[in-house]
């Protein structure tokens, strides 16, 4: 287990992929993730903050210059996969040729170095940790993928919720999570943001605080968007139930976000949080 540095992170975070290309037929839905990521943007200019973009490698072939925009204002830019196909429908000779297609796409957009990853759905398990010495093989150094409990999709239940040391030396930042009653939720990410009662969420910014753990954040172009026409999210196995929350509370994220900066928590990115954990070490 690694020790953490004393002043903690907020790892803020964009997963940049469009759920509509995952649709039967794409083109019938308004194209809306320019506009959401540059509303993202603008708020990372007000607030004078830096993140990480965990990109697709088809959005960086859409959209290369918003993927350059992204770069050349500081933010990091890391692998999402080219195709958002979960790990275990893979195998590590595919997953391989994936994530070289998505960090040549990355680099052809105009990232500047690429040095993470996220899986799609954080679909990285006890099952597919075979992931970690592709990546190592590839020139990556962390990863952020791990869901450290139950969930209805994926989900590694006894990985422990500090960053720990992986095969092929990857260092895996799981996603923070919280209690709830009965329940262990990422309270920081998505729709669990949007839903869950915000006072319960800032109890676990403050106990991240406490701790000097980081804050792992994982947001959505959509995750703002309450304009967006609605449809069945692809993924989610048809429930009605979870697409009700997929669209739930999305005019609120800002504020919610406003709410945790106000707290004093220090953003950065996943690459330079781990260049702290390195020469904390050393």
């Amino acid at each position: 287990m690694l020790h953490t540095p004393a002043e903690s992170t907020f790892l803020f975070s964009i997963d940049l992929e469009d759920i509509r290309l995952r649709l039967d037929n794409p083109s019938r839905y308004e194209e809306r993730v320019p506009l959401n990521t540059h509303r993202f943007l603008d708020w990372l200019r007000r607030i004078g903050q830096k993140c990480t973009f965990f990109v697709t490698g088809d959005m960086a072939e859409l959209y290369p210059s918003l993927i350059g925009e992204i770069a050349s204002q500081g933010h990091e830019v890391a692998c999402h996969t080219y195709d958002h196909i979960p790990l275990d429908k893979q195998t590590p000779s595919q997953f391989k040729r994936d994530l070289e297609k998505n960090i040549s796409a990355l680099l052809k957009a105009g990232a500047v170095k690429v040095e993470g990853f996220r899986a799609p759905i954080f679909s990285l398990t006890s099952q597919t940790q075979w992931a970690y010495q592709v990546l190592a093989d590839l020139g990556l150094v962390y990863s952020s993928s791990v869901l450290p409990a139950r969930n209805p999709f994926y989900g590694w239940e006894d990985f422990g919720f500090k960053p720990r040391r992986m095969p092929g030396g990857i260092l895996e930042i799981p996603v923070t999570m919280g209690h709830f009653g009965p329940l262990v939720l990422p309270a920081v990410g998505g729709v669990y943001f949007r839903a869950l009662p915000f006072p319960s969420i800032k109890r676990i910014v403050r106990r991240c605080q406490r701790e000097g753990i980081p804050l792992v954040s994982y947001f959505h172009p959509y995750d703002i968007d309450a304009e967006q026409e609605r449809y069945m999210t692809p993924g989610i196995n048809e429930s009605r139930f979870y697409n009700f929350l997929m669209y739930f509370n999305r005019s609120k994220v800002f504020e919610r976000l406003d709410g945790i900066m106000r707290m004093g928590f220090p953003m950065g990115t996943y690459s330079e949080y781990v260049e702290k954990l390195k020469s904390e070490m050393a």
